[in-house]
Order: C-alpha cells, then sequence, then structure tokens
C-alpha cells in the first residue's frame, strides 16, 4: 500500500463525514458527567483501560516524568479523559471544536479542582507551536476527523522531538460493522446511541494509522486491543433491559467495562514516537 489507503476514497469519506451526528457534543445541557446519560459511558467504560494502558507505557516503559512535562487532548469533549491526563501530573490543555462541550469541560474542572487549560480548536489546525507538546492524547476523535491525515500531520508538528502520540480508535472490520454500528446504533432491540454517531467507513484499520504515522514522522511502537469483561450474550442481555427501560445508563456503567486484549477488531490502542 503506496498511500493511506482512505485517501484514495476522499470525496466519499468528506460526504460520510457530514454524515455524522454531532448533536450530543452541542447539546447545551450536561451530556458527559451525567451518570444517566450516553456519554457518561466512556467515563466507565473505556476510560479504566485506556488510562491504565496509557499510563503504563508513558511512566513504566518510556519513564516519562509528568511533572513539567505539558499534554495536550485533541478532541477533549466534556473533559472525562482530560481531567485523568491532569491527575496523572501533566500541565494539560484540551482542545474541541465544540464550544457547548468546552463549558462543560471548564466547569467540571473548576468543581473537581483541576488546572486544565481548554482552547476551542480542530485536529486540522492545531493552535499550538511547533515542537510544544511532550505528550499528544487522542482518544475517540481519530474516527470521527475530516481530514485525518491532516490531523496526524499537525499532531507530529505540535510534537516535540521524542514527544509521544498516545490513541485510540475503531478498526474497520465486519465485527466493528456488526457491534459498533448495527447492535450500538441501528437495532433498536438494543441500540443506546445515535444512528449515525458513527460511521463506518470513517473507521481505521491498524496497518493504515501505522502508514500514516510513517509518513508523518513517527515511530509506530505498539497496538494493543480491548475486549469486555462479559460475554458478547451478557452484553446483549444487558443492553435489551436498558432499551426497554429497565435498566438505566448508570445501571450500564455498573455492570460493562473493557479490559486490554490481543483482540484488535474493535477498539483498540497503541502510541508512538516522533523520531529526533
Amino acid at each position: 500500500m503506496c498511500d493511506y489507503e482512505l485517501a484514495l476514497e476522499g470525496e466519499i469519506l468528506h460526504h460520510a463525514y457530514d454524515r455524522i451526528d454531532n448533536s450530543m457534543y452541542q447539546a447545551e445541557n450536561d451530556q458527559w458527567w451525567q451518570p444517566d446519560s450516553a456519554l457518561f459511558l466512556l467515563k466507565t467504560f473505556i476510560n479504566p483501560v485506556r488510562v491504565g494502558y496509557f499510563a503504563k507505557k508513558l511512566f513504566n516503559g518510556l519513564n516519562i516524568d509528568p511533572h513539567g512535562s505539558t499534554a495536550l487532548e485533541v478532541g477533549c469533549g466534556g473533559g472525562i479523559f482530560c481531567e485523568e491526563i491532569a491527575r496523572m501530573g501533566f500541565d494539560t490543555t484540551g482542545i474541541d471544536p465544540f464550544a457547548q462541550s468546552l463549558q462543560i469541560a471548564i466547569k467540571h474542572a473548576e468543581t473537581s479542582g483541576l488546572e486544565i487549560n481548554y482552547k476551542q480548536g480542530t485536529g486540522e489546525a492545531l493552535p499550538f507551536r511547533d515542537s510544544s507538546c511532550d505528550v499528544v492524547f487522542c482518544c475517540d476523535v481519530l474516527e470521527h476527523v475530516r481530514d485525518l491525515p491532516k490531523v496526524i500531520s499537525e499532531i507530529s508538528r505540535v510534537l516535540k522531538p521524542g514527544g509521544v502520540f498516545c490513541y485510540d480508535t475503531i478498526n474497520r472490520t465486519w465485527i466493528s460493522k456488526l457491534i459498533a454500528i448495527n447492535i450500538a446504533q441501528r437495532w433498536g432491540w438494543w441500540a443506546f446511541m445515535p444512528p449515525d454517531f458513527h460511521i463506518w467507513k470513517m473507521f481505521i484499520k491498524p496497518d493504515e494509522i501505522k502508514l500514516l504515522l510513517q509518513q508523518n514522522n513517527f515511530e509506530w511502537r505498539e497496538h494493543r486491543g480491548t475486549a469486555p469483561n462479559v460475554s458478547y450474550p451478557e452484553i446483549l442481555y444487558y443492553l435489551h433491559k436498558r432499551a426497554k427501560g429497565e435498566l438505566t445508563y448508570k445501571d450500564l456503567s455498573e455492570k460493562l467495562f473493557l479490559i486490554e486484549s490481543e483482540n484488535l477488531t474493535i477498539i483498540y490502542m497503541g502510541y508512538a514516537i516522533k523520531k529526533q
């Protein structure tokens, strides 16, 4: 493969991006931190596994000292993951295109006693100087952006040589289409997200992101997958009970979460180092 595979379908991807339903990110009321909201599942379902994975790689594997180090989260939303970065000890900044989400993030950080700098902007045009960040995080975002190659290029630009890029995203497989699209969004028997919250064509295969990283002066290091803590029949059982109103999102958050796995077929995590 001589170039990022999906770039060959540029117009198709732009049309796919225009189909994404971003209304949850633009809601005036708090969709992020209220226990009985779908977005709160980000905190309970996926945050523990990715926080644990990135902390292990940054602190045990790379021996990074977060104190005095700058970290940027691209696509911070309401601050659910950004607050975890701040608690690691980094001088933390979050950037997001949606003002409503940023206002919620700012308010919650103040309530939590955390110093986080939030700015409005996009991953395609990061408002930061070249080589100004020690670590960049981008989680639940790469599969949503309009121009993925540009976002990776911008992340490389703002990272210092030797800086670390930590990310997670969703693989473009038939299994991810079944679970992340049909079950999670389309089939009312189980669905818990808006129908176009994710678009399958915008999911990213591991080899595609590895190639993009290589093209943007990164040394890719690793991918690790995730798996649910319970069997898929159990997940379907709980999701159906929620769809019927017998369980709340808060109830789901207490029953379901992801664990680290070798399985890359749906959500996977990884990191790369910017070359000197």
